[in-house]
């Protein structure tokens, strides 16, 4: 069963952020954490919190299951536009330049690597059993 964590109005820019989740885009678990701890963009130690909190959340969902004997593995993430900021600044003759403070909303969906298995092996015996009938 996945579990789902949002983190939102994160002020960096979405383009800044994207470069930081394609690192960890399917990865497990594990892995992902690691990748988040040494690198050095600014969304790092957000995402870092992010995923440990899709794992808490899938926790809660699987109660029954022990997470070190769970296969997690990052399903889905994602980063959307957030609000923006709009500000003035001065420019020369008079005029004035506008800044736009990006932010973004991350989406993350962490499942059991285990769980596809068995859904993938049924419809293949299912796609076996059509084709010899």
């Amino acid at each position: 069963m996945e579990a789902l964590a949002r983190l939102r109005n994160v002020p960096t820019s979405p383009r800044k952020m994207r470069l930081v989740v394609d690192l960890i885009r399917g990865e497990r678990v594990n892995k992902a954490l690691t990748v988040l701890k040494f690198e050095a963009n600014q969304g790092a130690g957000k995402l870092d919190k992010l995923l440990l909190s899709a794992i808490a959340n899938w926790q809660l969902k699987n109660e029954d299951v022990k997470l070190e004997d769970a296969d997690l593995y990052v399903k889905e993430i994602f980063v959307d536009c957030g609000r923006m900021l709009k500000r003035i600044r001065p420019a020369p003759q008079g005029r004035a330049h506008r800044i736009r403070k990006r932010s973004n909303h991350v989406t993350m969906v962490v499942d059991n690597m285990n769980a596809i298995a068995p859904e993938a092996e049924a419809t293949v015996t299912e796609d076996k059993t059509e084709e010899k009938s």
